[in-house]
Protein backbone atom coordinates (compact mmCIF):
# COMPACT_ATOMS: atom_id res chain seq x y z
CA UNK A 1 0.00 0.00 0.00
CA UNK A 2 1.51 3.29 -0.55
CA UNK A 3 2.20 5.55 1.98
CA UNK A 4 0.14 8.76 2.82
CA UNK A 5 1.60 12.11 2.85
CA UNK A 6 0.29 15.62 4.03
CA UNK A 7 1.99 19.20 2.75
CA UNK A 8 3.81 21.16 5.43
CA UNK A 9 5.63 24.08 4.57
CA UNK A 10 8.35 26.35 6.46
CA UNK A 11 10.62 29.33 5.21
CA UNK A 12 11.61 27.49 2.41
CA UNK A 13 8.50 26.35 1.19
CA UNK A 14 6.75 23.14 0.81
CA UNK A 15 7.58 19.81 1.17
CA UNK A 16 5.79 16.48 1.56
CA UNK A 17 5.44 14.81 5.12
CA UNK A 18 4.09 11.40 5.94
CA UNK A 19 0.80 11.53 6.93
CA UNK A 20 0.96 9.61 10.85
CA UNK A 21 4.29 11.52 11.50
CA UNK A 22 4.39 13.78 14.43
CA UNK A 23 7.33 16.00 12.89
CA UNK A 24 6.51 19.30 10.23
CA UNK A 25 8.45 20.47 7.39
CA UNK A 26 12.06 21.16 8.66
CA UNK A 27 12.42 17.66 10.36
CA UNK A 28 11.32 16.44 6.63
CA UNK A 29 14.12 18.41 4.88
CA UNK A 30 16.83 17.14 7.41
CA UNK A 31 15.30 13.51 7.05
CA UNK A 32 15.74 13.87 3.42
CA UNK A 33 19.38 15.80 3.71
CA UNK A 34 20.99 13.41 5.71
CA UNK A 35 21.07 9.75 4.71
CA UNK A 36 24.37 8.87 5.68
CA UNK A 37 24.73 6.55 8.64
CA UNK A 38 21.06 5.22 9.77
CA UNK A 39 21.88 6.18 13.47
CA UNK A 40 19.71 8.60 15.59
CA UNK A 41 20.62 10.51 19.22
CA UNK A 42 20.09 8.49 21.97
CA UNK A 43 16.29 8.61 23.19
CA UNK A 44 18.29 10.07 26.73
CA UNK A 45 19.12 12.60 24.42
CA UNK A 46 15.93 13.32 23.01
CA UNK A 47 14.57 13.19 26.43
CA UNK A 48 17.06 15.48 27.87
CA UNK A 49 15.77 18.00 24.81
CA UNK A 50 11.89 17.79 25.74
CA UNK A 51 12.81 18.08 29.32
CA UNK A 52 13.84 20.95 28.22
CA UNK A 53 11.77 22.22 25.99
CA UNK A 54 8.78 21.53 29.37
CA UNK A 55 11.39 24.40 31.50
CA UNK A 56 11.20 26.77 29.17
CA UNK A 57 7.66 27.04 28.85
CA UNK A 58 7.36 26.60 32.70
CA UNK A 59 9.82 29.73 32.76
CA UNK A 60 8.41 31.68 29.54
CA UNK A 61 4.83 31.34 31.13
CA UNK A 62 6.13 32.91 34.68
CA UNK A 63 7.65 35.85 32.80
CA UNK A 64 4.69 36.64 30.82
CA UNK A 65 5.68 35.43 27.73
CA UNK A 66 3.90 32.54 27.14
CA UNK A 67 0.13 31.91 27.97
CA UNK A 68 -0.70 29.72 30.47
CA UNK A 69 -2.57 27.92 28.16
CA UNK A 70 0.13 27.45 25.40
CA UNK A 71 2.59 26.48 27.73
CA UNK A 72 0.73 23.93 29.53
CA UNK A 73 -0.32 22.23 26.07
CA UNK A 74 3.86 22.44 25.51
CA UNK A 75 4.48 21.11 29.20
CA UNK A 76 2.17 18.23 28.75
CA UNK A 77 4.04 17.25 25.54
CA UNK A 78 6.93 17.30 26.37
CA UNK A 79 6.22 15.22 29.60
CA UNK A 80 4.88 12.32 27.05
CA UNK A 81 7.99 12.79 24.93
CA UNK A 82 10.37 12.49 28.34
CA UNK A 83 7.70 9.26 29.25
CA UNK A 84 8.78 7.52 25.81
CA UNK A 85 5.69 7.53 23.95
CA UNK A 86 6.57 8.64 20.89
CA UNK A 87 10.31 7.89 20.60
CA UNK A 88 9.86 6.46 16.90
CA UNK A 89 9.22 10.40 16.07
CA UNK A 90 12.77 11.30 16.15
CA UNK A 91 14.60 9.99 13.00
CA UNK A 92 17.02 12.89 11.97
CA UNK A 93 20.46 10.94 11.35
CA UNK A 94 23.63 11.84 14.06
CA UNK A 95 25.31 12.98 11.84
CA UNK A 96 23.58 15.81 10.64
CA UNK A 97 24.16 20.14 10.64
CA UNK A 98 27.10 20.27 13.57
CA UNK A 99 24.61 22.87 15.89
CA UNK A 100 21.88 20.27 16.12
CA UNK A 101 19.80 22.16 14.46
CA UNK A 102 17.38 19.72 13.03
CA UNK A 103 17.17 17.63 16.06
CA UNK A 104 15.77 20.83 17.64
CA UNK A 105 13.49 21.57 15.14
CA UNK A 106 12.43 18.08 15.40
CA UNK A 107 11.69 18.16 19.00
CA UNK A 108 10.24 21.54 18.79
CA UNK A 109 7.81 20.71 15.36
CA UNK A 110 6.90 17.07 17.33
CA UNK A 111 5.95 19.26 20.58
CA UNK A 112 3.67 21.98 18.63
CA UNK A 113 1.81 19.14 17.35
CA UNK A 114 1.23 17.44 19.82
CA UNK A 115 0.26 20.11 22.04
CA UNK A 116 -2.27 21.24 19.27
CA UNK A 117 -3.49 17.85 19.05
CA UNK A 118 -4.14 17.83 23.33
CA UNK A 119 -5.47 21.59 23.92
CA UNK A 120 -6.80 22.27 20.50
CA UNK A 121 -4.51 25.29 20.50
CA UNK A 122 -1.99 26.78 17.62
CA UNK A 123 1.34 26.33 18.74
CA UNK A 124 4.37 27.10 16.91
CA UNK A 125 7.32 25.29 17.02
CA UNK A 126 9.89 28.42 16.88
CA UNK A 127 7.45 31.28 18.54
CA UNK A 128 6.31 28.91 20.88
CA UNK A 129 8.45 26.32 21.95
CA UNK A 130 11.23 27.38 21.01
CA UNK A 131 10.62 30.79 22.67
CA UNK A 132 13.56 32.05 24.31
CA UNK A 133 15.86 29.44 22.84
CA UNK A 134 18.26 28.64 19.73
CA UNK A 135 19.68 25.33 18.81
CA UNK A 136 22.97 26.59 19.86
CA UNK A 137 22.02 26.50 23.19
CA UNK A 138 19.64 23.64 23.67
CA UNK A 139 21.93 21.40 21.79
CA UNK A 140 25.11 21.50 24.37
CA UNK A 141 22.13 22.08 27.19
CA UNK A 142 20.64 18.89 26.58
CA UNK A 143 24.64 17.19 26.39
CA UNK A 144 24.95 18.08 29.84
CA UNK A 145 21.55 17.40 31.40
CA UNK A 146 21.99 14.13 29.51
CA UNK A 147 24.98 13.07 30.75
CA UNK A 148 24.08 14.15 34.24
CA UNK A 149 21.28 12.27 34.61
CA UNK A 150 22.90 9.20 32.96
CA UNK A 151 25.78 9.59 35.44
CA UNK A 152 24.01 9.77 38.49
CA UNK A 153 20.86 7.85 37.66
CA UNK A 154 23.07 5.02 36.36
CA UNK A 155 26.31 4.66 36.12
CA UNK A 156 27.52 5.87 39.44
CA UNK A 157 25.05 3.09 41.27
CA UNK A 158 26.46 0.29 38.67
CA UNK A 159 29.66 0.97 39.76
CA UNK A 160 28.86 0.92 43.60
CA UNK A 161 26.86 -2.06 42.71
CA UNK A 162 30.02 -3.46 41.14
CA UNK A 163 32.42 -2.63 43.99
CA UNK A 164 30.01 -3.78 46.39
CA UNK A 165 30.43 -7.63 44.64
CA UNK A 166 33.80 -7.71 44.47
CA UNK A 167 34.03 -6.36 48.20
CA UNK A 168 31.74 -9.15 49.21
CA UNK A 169 34.47 -11.87 46.90
CA UNK A 170 37.57 -10.23 49.07
CA UNK A 171 35.70 -10.62 52.12
CA UNK A 172 35.10 -14.49 51.80
CA UNK A 173 38.53 -14.93 50.54
CA UNK A 174 41.06 -12.83 53.52
CA UNK A 175 43.26 -15.54 54.02
CA UNK A 176 43.15 -17.26 50.31
CA UNK A 177 46.72 -16.73 48.82
CA UNK A 178 47.72 -16.99 45.91
CA UNK A 179 51.06 -16.07 43.36
CA UNK A 180 51.26 -12.34 42.47
CA UNK A 181 52.26 -11.55 38.87
CA UNK A 182 55.06 -8.77 37.59
CA UNK A 183 55.32 -8.49 33.94
CA UNK A 184 53.08 -11.79 33.86
CA UNK A 185 56.03 -13.70 35.75
CA UNK A 186 56.01 -15.08 39.13
CA UNK A 187 55.74 -12.39 42.09
CA UNK A 188 55.61 -12.49 45.60
CA UNK A 189 52.22 -13.63 47.31
CA UNK A 190 49.19 -11.65 47.96
CA UNK A 191 45.77 -12.78 49.45
CA UNK A 192 42.65 -13.19 47.19
CA UNK A 193 41.14 -10.01 48.89
CA UNK A 194 44.31 -7.92 48.25
CA UNK A 195 44.10 -8.26 44.41
CA UNK A 196 40.13 -7.95 44.43
CA UNK A 197 40.17 -4.90 46.90
CA UNK A 198 42.66 -3.30 44.00
CA UNK A 199 40.05 -3.43 42.03
CA UNK A 200 37.31 -1.95 44.33
CA UNK A 201 40.45 1.04 44.92
CA UNK A 202 40.17 1.99 41.43
CA UNK A 203 36.53 1.86 40.83
CA UNK A 204 36.73 4.12 44.06
CA UNK A 205 39.13 6.75 42.47
CA UNK A 206 36.97 6.38 39.14
CA UNK A 207 33.96 7.24 40.92
CA UNK A 208 35.59 10.54 42.58
CA UNK A 209 36.56 11.69 39.36
CA UNK A 210 32.96 11.35 37.84
CA UNK A 211 31.51 12.76 40.66
CA UNK A 212 33.76 15.60 40.50
CA UNK A 213 33.20 16.87 36.82
CA UNK A 214 29.19 16.84 38.11
CA UNK A 215 29.36 20.40 39.28
CA UNK A 216 30.53 21.21 35.57
CA UNK A 217 28.10 19.38 33.73
CA UNK A 218 25.11 20.87 35.95
CA UNK A 219 26.59 24.33 34.88
CA UNK A 220 24.19 24.77 31.86
CA UNK A 221 24.15 27.31 28.74
CA UNK A 222 20.87 27.83 28.13
CA UNK A 223 20.13 31.14 28.09
CA UNK A 224 22.65 32.13 25.58
CA UNK A 225 20.49 31.43 22.98
CA UNK A 226 22.57 32.22 19.73
CA UNK A 227 26.20 32.58 20.43
CA UNK A 228 25.99 33.47 24.66
CA UNK A 229 24.52 37.00 24.49
CA UNK A 230 20.62 36.02 25.51
CA UNK A 231 19.33 37.72 22.44
CA UNK A 232 15.40 37.07 22.27
CA UNK A 233 15.75 35.51 25.78
CA UNK A 234 13.79 37.33 28.72
CA UNK A 235 17.19 38.52 31.18
CA UNK A 236 15.62 36.30 34.02
CA UNK A 237 15.09 33.24 32.03
CA UNK A 238 18.09 31.49 32.33
CA UNK A 239 17.80 31.10 36.26
CA UNK A 240 14.49 30.54 36.13
CA UNK A 241 15.05 27.61 33.64
CA UNK A 242 17.58 25.93 36.36
CA UNK A 243 15.32 26.55 38.88
CA UNK A 244 12.51 24.84 36.90
CA UNK A 245 15.50 21.87 35.57
CA UNK A 246 16.29 21.32 39.37
CA UNK A 247 12.41 20.73 40.36
CA UNK A 248 12.00 18.64 37.92
CA UNK A 249 15.08 16.25 38.30
CA UNK A 250 16.31 16.88 41.61
CA UNK A 251 19.69 17.95 40.65
CA UNK A 252 21.20 20.74 41.20
CA UNK A 253 21.41 22.83 37.77
CA UNK A 254 22.98 26.37 37.92
CA UNK A 255 22.94 28.78 34.78
CA UNK A 256 26.46 29.29 33.68
CA UNK A 257 28.29 32.18 34.41
CA UNK A 258 29.75 32.61 31.00
CA UNK A 259 27.22 30.86 28.51
CA UNK A 260 29.22 31.53 25.38
CA UNK A 261 32.05 29.48 26.79
CA UNK A 262 29.40 26.68 26.92
CA UNK A 263 27.85 27.32 23.60
CA UNK A 264 31.45 27.54 21.78
CA UNK A 265 33.42 24.98 23.20
CA UNK A 266 32.68 21.42 24.44
CA UNK A 267 35.91 21.45 27.02
CA UNK A 268 33.34 19.79 29.94
CA UNK A 269 32.59 17.12 27.37
CA UNK A 270 35.97 16.29 26.44
CA UNK A 271 37.05 16.44 30.06
CA UNK A 272 33.96 13.53 30.47
CA UNK A 273 35.13 11.74 28.07
CA UNK A 274 38.26 11.25 29.13
CA UNK A 275 36.87 10.32 32.79
CA UNK A 276 34.86 7.88 30.87
CA UNK A 277 37.72 6.49 29.27
CA UNK A 278 39.45 6.17 32.66
CA UNK A 279 36.41 4.04 34.30
CA UNK A 280 37.11 1.72 30.62
CA UNK A 281 40.85 1.23 31.56
CA UNK A 282 39.67 0.27 34.91
CA UNK A 283 37.30 -2.01 33.39
CA UNK A 284 39.14 -3.72 30.91
CA UNK A 285 42.13 -4.41 33.58
CA UNK A 286 39.49 -5.84 35.78
CA UNK A 287 38.08 -7.78 32.45
CA UNK A 288 41.19 -8.90 31.64
CA UNK A 289 42.26 -10.49 34.92
CA UNK A 290 39.54 -12.14 35.28
CA UNK A 291 40.28 -14.25 31.67
CA UNK A 292 43.58 -14.80 32.62
CA UNK A 293 43.10 -15.69 36.33
CA UNK A 294 40.29 -18.15 34.62
CA UNK A 295 42.88 -19.24 31.73
CA UNK A 296 42.83 -23.15 30.81
CA UNK A 297 41.38 -25.42 32.36
CA UNK A 298 44.37 -27.59 32.10
CA UNK A 299 47.09 -25.62 30.37
CA UNK A 300 46.24 -22.37 31.95
CA UNK A 301 46.56 -20.40 35.30
CA UNK A 302 43.11 -22.07 36.36
CA UNK A 303 43.29 -20.28 39.74
CA UNK A 304 39.14 -19.26 39.28
CA UNK A 305 36.73 -20.58 37.91
CA UNK A 306 33.95 -18.40 35.88
CA UNK A 307 30.68 -19.55 35.52
CA UNK A 308 29.88 -21.24 32.36
CA UNK A 309 26.92 -18.94 30.78
CA UNK A 310 27.31 -20.51 27.00
CA UNK A 311 29.18 -23.26 24.39
CA UNK A 312 32.49 -21.70 23.51
CA UNK A 313 33.53 -22.89 20.16
CA UNK A 314 31.03 -24.06 17.05
CA UNK A 315 33.78 -27.04 16.71
CA UNK A 316 35.36 -27.90 19.37
CA UNK A 317 33.05 -30.03 21.81
CA UNK A 318 33.19 -28.88 25.92
CA UNK A 319 35.27 -25.60 25.39
CA UNK A 320 33.70 -22.96 27.50
CA UNK A 321 34.79 -19.43 27.14
CA UNK A 322 34.95 -16.22 29.39
CA UNK A 323 32.42 -14.35 27.36
CA UNK A 324 31.80 -11.46 29.95
CA UNK A 325 35.09 -10.19 30.66
CA UNK A 326 35.61 -10.45 26.47
CA UNK A 327 32.47 -8.28 25.63
CA UNK A 328 33.26 -5.80 28.46
CA UNK A 329 36.83 -5.69 27.21
CA UNK A 330 35.19 -4.94 23.75
CA UNK A 331 33.16 -2.32 25.00
CA UNK A 332 36.19 -0.37 26.88
CA UNK A 333 37.61 -0.44 23.40
CA UNK A 334 34.43 1.19 22.31
CA UNK A 335 34.73 3.87 24.67
CA UNK A 336 38.33 4.70 23.88
CA UNK A 337 37.45 5.48 20.67
CA UNK A 338 34.42 7.50 21.32
CA UNK A 339 37.14 9.48 23.50
CA UNK A 340 39.24 10.26 20.16
CA UNK A 341 35.92 11.23 18.40
CA UNK A 342 35.10 13.70 20.72
CA UNK A 343 38.14 14.96 21.25
CA UNK A 344 38.21 15.50 17.71
CA UNK A 345 34.83 17.23 17.80
CA UNK A 346 35.65 19.41 20.37
CA UNK A 347 38.17 21.33 18.23
CA UNK A 348 35.68 22.38 16.67
CA UNK A 349 34.35 25.18 18.30
CA UNK A 350 34.86 27.70 16.06
CA UNK A 351 34.70 31.49 16.84
CA UNK A 352 31.22 31.25 18.84
CA UNK A 353 29.90 27.95 18.24
CA UNK A 354 31.08 24.25 18.14
CA UNK A 355 29.60 22.63 15.36
CA UNK A 356 30.05 18.68 15.79
CA UNK A 357 27.86 18.58 18.85
CA UNK A 358 25.14 15.87 17.87
CA UNK A 359 28.55 13.17 17.40
CA UNK A 360 29.55 14.60 21.14
CA UNK A 361 26.50 13.42 21.88
CA UNK A 362 26.14 10.13 20.62
CA UNK A 363 29.29 9.04 21.58
CA UNK A 364 29.61 10.46 24.80
CA UNK A 365 26.25 9.00 25.87
CA UNK A 366 27.02 6.00 24.34
CA UNK A 367 30.15 5.49 26.57
CA UNK A 368 27.88 5.82 29.62
CA UNK A 369 25.67 3.65 28.49
CA UNK A 370 28.59 0.95 28.02
CA UNK A 371 30.23 1.65 31.02
CA UNK A 372 27.23 1.47 33.46
CA UNK A 373 25.73 -2.35 31.52
CA UNK A 374 29.18 -3.24 32.00
CA UNK A 375 29.72 -3.01 35.31
CA UNK A 376 26.35 -4.45 35.90
CA UNK A 377 27.14 -7.75 33.80
CA UNK A 378 30.35 -7.77 35.37
CA UNK A 379 29.23 -8.00 38.66
CA UNK A 380 26.02 -10.16 38.53
CA UNK A 381 27.18 -12.49 36.02
CA UNK A 382 30.94 -12.92 36.32
CA UNK A 383 32.51 -11.61 40.03
CA UNK A 384 29.33 -12.82 42.22
CA UNK A 385 29.89 -16.46 41.59
CA UNK A 386 33.20 -17.26 40.57
CA UNK A 387 35.00 -20.08 42.32
CA UNK A 388 38.07 -20.46 43.40
CA UNK A 389 40.53 -23.46 42.63
CA UNK A 390 42.58 -23.55 45.86
CA UNK A 391 44.34 -26.74 44.83
CA UNK A 392 45.55 -24.89 41.82
CA UNK A 393 46.55 -21.93 43.91
CA UNK A 394 48.05 -23.86 46.56
CA UNK A 395 50.43 -26.09 43.81
CA UNK A 396 51.69 -22.77 41.94
CA UNK A 397 52.57 -21.18 45.59
CA UNK A 398 54.94 -24.13 46.87
CA UNK A 399 57.00 -24.46 43.42
CA UNK A 400 57.27 -20.46 43.46
CA UNK A 401 60.89 -19.51 44.26
CA UNK A 402 60.12 -15.92 44.43
CA UNK A 403 59.29 -16.77 47.66
CA UNK A 404 62.67 -16.44 48.25
CA UNK A 405 62.68 -12.58 48.05
CA UNK A 406 61.68 -12.95 51.84
CA UNK A 407 65.39 -14.37 52.63
CA UNK A 408 67.35 -11.45 51.48
CA UNK A 409 67.30 -10.20 54.91
CA UNK A 410 68.71 -12.70 56.30
CA UNK A 411 70.87 -14.38 53.67
CA UNK A 412 71.22 -12.04 51.59
CA UNK A 413 70.68 -10.81 47.87
CA UNK A 414 73.05 -13.13 45.84
CA UNK A 415 72.48 -16.67 47.78
CA UNK A 416 68.65 -15.56 47.44
CA UNK A 417 68.98 -15.64 43.96
CA UNK A 418 70.96 -18.86 43.47
CA UNK A 419 68.62 -20.51 45.86
CA UNK A 420 65.63 -18.86 42.68
CA UNK A 421 67.88 -20.58 40.01
CA UNK A 422 68.39 -24.03 41.34
CA UNK A 423 64.51 -24.73 42.24
CA UNK A 424 63.68 -23.20 38.77
CA UNK A 425 66.46 -25.59 37.04
CA UNK A 426 65.47 -28.26 39.14
CA UNK A 427 61.68 -27.91 39.25
CA UNK A 428 62.04 -28.70 43.05
CA UNK A 429 59.97 -26.44 45.84
CA UNK A 430 61.70 -23.39 46.92
CA UNK A 431 61.57 -24.77 50.96
CA UNK A 432 63.22 -27.97 49.78
CA UNK A 433 66.50 -25.88 47.83
CA UNK A 434 66.41 -23.76 51.07
CA UNK A 435 67.01 -25.96 53.49
CA UNK A 436 69.77 -27.45 51.24
CA UNK A 437 71.86 -24.45 50.49
CA UNK A 438 71.53 -22.34 53.58
CA UNK A 439 72.10 -23.21 57.71
CA UNK A 440 68.34 -21.89 58.34
CA UNK A 441 66.50 -25.02 59.94
CA UNK A 442 63.24 -26.22 58.25
CA UNK A 443 61.38 -24.94 60.80
CA UNK A 444 63.03 -21.48 60.46
CA UNK A 445 62.59 -21.54 56.39
CA UNK A 446 59.10 -22.32 56.92
CA UNK A 447 58.54 -19.67 58.99
CA UNK A 448 59.89 -16.99 56.93
CA UNK A 449 58.70 -18.52 53.36
CA UNK A 450 54.73 -18.58 54.68
CA UNK A 451 52.88 -17.39 51.62
CA UNK A 452 50.30 -15.63 54.30
CA UNK A 453 52.81 -14.00 56.54
CA UNK A 454 54.13 -12.88 53.69
CA UNK A 455 51.21 -10.70 52.34
CA UNK A 456 51.32 -8.76 55.19
CA UNK A 457 54.76 -6.59 53.96
CA UNK A 458 57.62 -5.32 56.35
CA UNK A 459 61.08 -7.33 56.87
CA UNK A 460 61.61 -10.94 57.32
CA UNK A 461 63.23 -11.76 61.31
Amino acid sequence: MAEKFRTESDSMGSVEVPFDAQWSAQTQRAINNFKISGLTLPFAFIRAVALIKYCAAEANSELGLLSQKKADAIMQAALEVFEGRWQNQFPVDVFQTGSGTSTNMNVNEVLANLAKRNSGVEVHPNDDVNLGQSSNDVIPTAIQVSAARRIQRKLLPAMARLRQTIQQQAQAHQTTVKTGRTHLMDAMPLTLEQELMAWDAQLEQAQQRLEAILPQLYSLPQGGTAIGTGINAHPDFAALFCQSMENFTELPFTSAANKFAGIAGQDVAVATAGIMSSVATVMMKIANDLRWMNSGPLAGLGEISLAPLQPGSSIMPGKVNPVIPEAVAMACAQVFGNQTTINVAGQSGNFQLNVMLPVIAYNLLQSIELMWKSANTLAEQCIADFTVNHEQLNAALERNPILVTALNPVIGYNQAAAIAKTAYQENRPILEVAVAMTDLSESELKRLLDPLKLTEGGLSK
